[in-house]
């Protein structure tokens, strides 16, 4: 089976073409600055590679752009729409309703809209892409991948608020937490290279980029995750101030005068290495500007690094221990200093550092020394490998049902779909 997975951010859409049985990846690519004047596509495949500028004001023209892209490259082996045999969705937010995957319906749909407060830069663009596929794949599965499932398993003691217990109650006010698709990849993986079953683990897995959280994984259970009620809480990110004494807020709203609107987008997207450096957001150009000498992206990196190091050490307290702690993200997987700076100290603890293996950017595998306690390994993460598992394995039990592919309302998609069936020929 043919597998087409799609992941909608903010202002992104990447995806991926994966054949099920060989788990080879056909043709992948990203729609970057959606909604920009300077909007971009990737694509490649073994046979074909192409970056060009190409206008998309939202995540209907990105459809549009990745579904003729695929069309249009043998290499992806598609010819056309009816061949691709399942359609996985990347859902930032599921709330409280979704514990794992799910068939995708109306419902579902539903449900998904009901969480776009929680996260209102990624489940709206998210639908668009669903109500676009589902319309011109109606006789196809779509599945609802959720990056909150995962966490679903935390106990109240870890997801609760102390706030009046009604907040909860008619907000449904808690911690939630993301990445649980990268996080779930990253626990099993690092289960098989140490080859130990996962249930008799307890791992500590690092999702470090722009966005960044870390996640208890006790006997595979997620018991504690660090990003909270929206992907905002947690460690310092790229943009993201993560958690912050919350008067904080108030204080300056009273100060300022800003909105409610206004100061979420300044801890959003005005905060966290970008916020303190001044500079950037990206970690490389922050590492830089440190090593020429620039004071304020030297307290950025080592506010990063902290965070991260603190939050390490609060779960090993959490569980009692920890067996392993992977580093996976585009942080985590290719800094190799990042790594070194989180884990400098940790040796009373059994965590002791391969200073030769750790630099060894990006190369899956064990990077602990021999007399640490604790392994520590880089995990590439792959959510487009974890959503293309669970795509065909709900895709595969529904088609045993005999039932019809649930259906969506299209009337809110007829103006895009005749462009979008002009474009890829159906």
């Amino acid at each position: 089976m043919y597998v087409l997975v799609v992941n909608a951010g903010s202002s992104s859409l990447k995806y991926q073409v994966i054949d099920s049985q060989t788990e080879d990846v056909l043709c992948k690519g990203l729609c970057e600055r959606v909604g920009y004047s300077d909007a971009f596509h990737k694509h490649s495949s073994a046979s074909f590679s192409e970056t060009a500028e190409i206008p998309m004001e939202n995540h209907l023209d990105a459809m549009r752009v990745v579904l003729k892209a695929i069309l249009d490259d043998e290499g992806s082996g598609i010819s056309n729409l009816e061949e691709i045999g399942a359609v996985g969705h990347r859902i930032v937010h599921g709330g409280e309703y979704f514990d794992k995957s799910a068939i995708i319906d109306e419902d579902v749909i539903h449900k998904i809209e009901l969480c776009s407060e929680l996260a209102p830069l990624h489940n709206p663009p998210a639908v668009d892409c669903i109500r676009a596929c589902m319309s011109l794949m109606p006789n196809v599965v779509h599945v609802a991948c959720f990056d909150t499932s995962f966490h679903q398993t935390m106990p109240p003691r870890a997801y609760m608020y102390a706030l009046p217990y009604e907040f909860y109650e008619r907000f449904h006010i808690r911690k939630y937490g993301a990445h649980g698709t990268s996080h779930r990849y990253i626990a099993r993986r690092t289960a098989e290279l140490l080859g130990k079953p996962l249930d008799t683990l307890k791992l500590i897995t690092c999702h470090l980029g722009n966005g960044v959280s870390l996640t208890a994984v006790d006997h595979g259970i997620s018991m504690d995750t660090s990003m909270g009620f929206t992907p905002l809480g947690g460690v310092m990110m790229g943009t993201r101030c993560g958690d912050i004494d919350p008067a904080i807020v108030t204080y300056l709203m009273e100060q300022e005068g800003y909105t409610p609107h206004e100061i979420n987008e300044i801890m959003n997207r005005e905060s966290g290495l970008l916020g303190i450096s001044g500079l950037s957001n990206d970690l490389r150009e922050i590492n830089n500007a440190t090593i020429a000498g620039h004071k304020r992206a030297a307290l950025a990196y080592d506010m990063y690094s902290l965070d991260i190091k603190k939050t390490i050490g609060a779960y090993m307290a959490e569980m009692g221990g920890v067996d392993a702690i992977a580093f996976a993200g585009g942080v985590g997987e290719n800094s190799e200093r990042m790594r070194r700076m989180i884990l400098n100290g940790m040796e009373p603890l059994g965590i002791i550092l391969d200073y030769v293996k750790n630099k060894d950017d990006g190369k899956e595998g064990v990077i602990s020394d021999e007399r640490s306690t604790v392994q520590i390994l880089i995990v590439p993460t792959n959510e487009e490998l974890m959503i293309a598992r669970d795509t065909v394995q709900l895709a595969e039990e529904f088609a045993k049902t005999g039932e019809p592919v649930p259906t969506i309302d299209t009337s809110s998609a007829e103006a895009m779909m005749g462009v979008l069936s002009k474009a890829v020929g159906v």
